[in-house]
């Protein structure tokens, strides 16, 4: 696990606050801190933990605010290393907290279903991918999955302008990595502060989730979400801030970077299918990974299936590919050139 960095002040009333994720590889997630003469506004919250809170309190007091001067959080993306903390926030002060529509309604449906009942639709997916019966008990004997500290009171839309006096800061929204995920841009002073949309050396994650649904297209948005910004006025010049790793400037080039891994691994893909049929399971086993497959835990390899789902649905927009199978256990195949539709 990373070192967390200090405390940064990053001038023109911009400070990075480094949010522990207590036992998670990725170490922390930047909190960062605009200030105003109404009081500071955060981009995300950090992780759910007492630790996590401790270092929020901690990193404001040396912004020169208190919790209770918070006069608001704009979170990124409903993902609990960024939202995990917007309810103890809202309960120790007057805090709004806005997030993209599309990402409010993620987390009200997470917050009003039980975790018990999403943690059971998982396992029936995995079964329903080809998963083995191993990897579904493991996965029904693991802990609760996320459940939301609370539902934000502000939906803030594309291109939106968030509430902080005297400041040009603006939503710009890049689903893929979430449907709601929100990059924002502060016109005035030359940055992007990226959440996981665009990081330095990591390629975000993007999966379809449920596994086996038929509907939207996830890596489809991403990509066109990289395009769009590479295109934001002087995006070369933009100071990015994520929300892991470092800063970083070269948007457009790195944007490019990420996209050509995608379509890379869509070849791949591409390329197992023309073998022949296959399950979501056995297209995922069979692809390379940072970690051996065998040597990967079961919420890994969820993870991973959820990727793998992401590419097969672009794969089938493309013309590429095609489900077959029944529902219980569908199968996915390769489309020659002369069965594509014109």
């Amino acid at each position: 696990m990373p070192d967390a960095p200090p405390v940064e002040d990053l001038g023109d009333g911009v400070w990075s606050l480094p949010v522990p994720i207590p036992g998670n590889p990725l170490g922390f997630t930047y909190v960062y801190v605009l200030t105003s003469s109404d009081g500071p506004v955060l981009i995300d919250t950090g992780w759910d933990h007492d630790e996590s809170w401790e270092a929020l309190v901690r990193g404001l007091a040396q912004t020169g605010h208190s919790v209770d001067d918070v006069r608001g959080a704009v979170v990124t993306h409903f993902h609990p290393d960024h939202s995990g903390l917007v309810g103890r926030l809202r309960g120790a002060s007057d805090a709004w907290i806005a997030m993209h529509p599309a990402d409010i309604a993620v987390t009200a449906h997470l917050a009003s279903v039980p975790a018990e009942t999403r943690r059971t639709a998982i396992a029936d997916q995995l079964r329903r991918a080809g998963f083995p019966d191993e990897d579904v008990r493991t996965l029904l004997g693991a802990p609760h999955p996320f459940t939301p500290s609370a539902v934000p009171d502000r939906a803030l839309e594309d291109g939106g302008s968030v509430d902080l006096p005297g400041r040009d800061l603006r939503a710009v929204w890049t689903p893929g990595h979430s449907p709601g995920h929100l990059c924002l841009y502060l016109a005035d002073g030359g940055r992007l502060f990226t959440g996981d949309h665009v990081l330095p050396r990591i390629t975000p994650h993007v999966g379809q989730f449920p596994l086996l649904s038929e509907e939207g297209d996830p890596l489809g948005a991403f990509l066109g979400s990289q395009a769009r910004v590479g295109r934001l006025p002087d995006a070369d010049r933009l100071v990015c801030l994520p929300s892991h790793e470092t800063r970083f400037t070269g948007l457009a080039g790195r944007a490019k970077e990420i996209a050509a891994h995608h379509e890379q691994r869509l070849d791949e893909i591409a390329g197992l299918l023309a073998e022949g049929p296959a399950t979501l399971w056995e297209v995922t086993s069979r692809l390379g990974w940072k970690r051996a497959w065998d040597d990967m835990r079961v919420r890994a390899r969820h993870m991973a299936a959820s990727e793998t789902a992401a590419h097969l649905r672009l794969l089938q927009a493309r013309g590429l590919a095609a489900r077959s199978g029944s529902d219980d256990l569908p199968r996915w195949v390769a489309v020659a050139p002369a069965q594509r539709p014109a």
